[in-house]
């Protein structure tokens, strides 16, 4: 088998199946077809094993060796050399089918590759490098929490075309490179600590002060929250019909800790405690209304006129007749 493939690997036009080996089994119109169909197929099927079990493997594996805090330049590595594979197995096939002179060919290598640019659209293109540049970018990897117009959700996969992020939900969406790229991403939960901001709303009535040093108590009881940077509370806002406080403090290690459930603890406990102080919680703004009102009064016309005057003298002559 060694043998047979050396030519072909040399560049030689020789096929992989000999002439004659194929006599008595097929007619002679069809040697060559078959031939060249079973040449393709060893050629590019034993290139195509041998490439993924140890190209593949090897590559995948020096790049994770230098890359240990890296996991999407190793998916990346994965997903280019497998079409290097890919590729190179369909070149050793046609080779290996006696087609070498196609390759060589200079003008229908040239015909083949502008078919192949005018056929594929801007956005695959773009798709295709901008998956480049977010395999390059050492602060976008496979596992990070990343949030952009779109949406939000985990980096599971970088393709050639689009990367796939799993969602809050559970779902797992294609987003397209480009649009990752031309849009302002965010990865809040990219550093070991991360700053959580809840807002409330209390009356004009009610102690400011104490409410302050209520949010910033019950920060404090809850073991998810750092002592340092310390939890704090201020006065963010005084609205129309209402005191805005805001508490502030911090959490550890973000992507390891439920934010939802830490959160709703947080506002049930605010909740519990302005009961038990008298504090009014979102109480109901107050509207100011201002403007004029008017009366639009018709004037009668002359027929009703009239008719008014007639009413009232049938009236008189009514009450006349009564008293007489």
């Amino acid at each position: 088998m060694l043998s047979d493939l050396a030519p072909v690997l040399l560049g030689g036009p020789t096929q992989l199946v000999p002439p004659g080996i194929l006599d008595g089994v097929t007619g002679d119109p069809y040697n060559d077809l078959v031939r060249a169909v079973l040449g393709f197929t060893i050629a590019a099927g034993v290139t195509y094993v041998l490439g993924r079990l140890l190209v593949v493997s090897l590559v995948v594996r020096v790049v994770a060796a230098r890359n240990r805090n890296n996991p999407t330049i190793k998916t990346a590595a994965r997903t280019y050399t497998h079409a290097f594979v890919v590729l190179l197995a369909a070149v050793i096939g046609i080779a290996g089918a006696g087609l070498w002179s196609l390759l060589t060919n200079l003008s229908l290598v040239v015909a083949a590759l502008t078919l192949v640019v005018g056929a594929a659209s801007q956005d695959v293109v773009g798709s295709l490098t901008s998956g480049l540049f977010l395999v390059a970018d050492p602060d976008f990897n496979v596992g990070d929490w990343i949030a952009w117009p779109g949406g939000e959700g985990v980096v599971e996969a970088i393709d050639f075309r689009v990367t796939r992020v799993r969602t809050p939900n559970n779902e797992t969406i294609a987003v397209p490179n480009t649009e990752l790229t031309a849009n302002a991403l965010t990865r809040p939960y990219g550093r070991e600590h991360f700053r959580l901001v809840e807002s409330f709303e209390i009356s004009y009535d009610d102690d400011a002060e104490l409410a302050l040093r209520e949010l910033v108590d019950v920060a404090r009881n809850d073991d998810r929250v750092l002592d340092d940077p310390t939890p704090s509370a201020t006065l963010a806002e005084l609205g129309p019909g209402s005191v805005r406080v805001r508490a502030e403090f911090w959490i550890e290690e973000p992507m390891n800790l439920d934010i939802v459930t830490l959160r709703s603890d947080i506002r049930r406990q605010v909740k519990i405690r302005f009961d038990e102080t008298g504090l009014t919680l979102g109480p109901p703004s107050a509207r100011e209304l201002s403007g004029s009102v008017s009366v639009d009064v018709e004037e009668p016309t002359a027929s009703e006129e009239s008719d008014e005057r007639d009413d009232v003298e049938e009236r008189t002559a009514s009450d006349e007749g009564d008293e007489h």
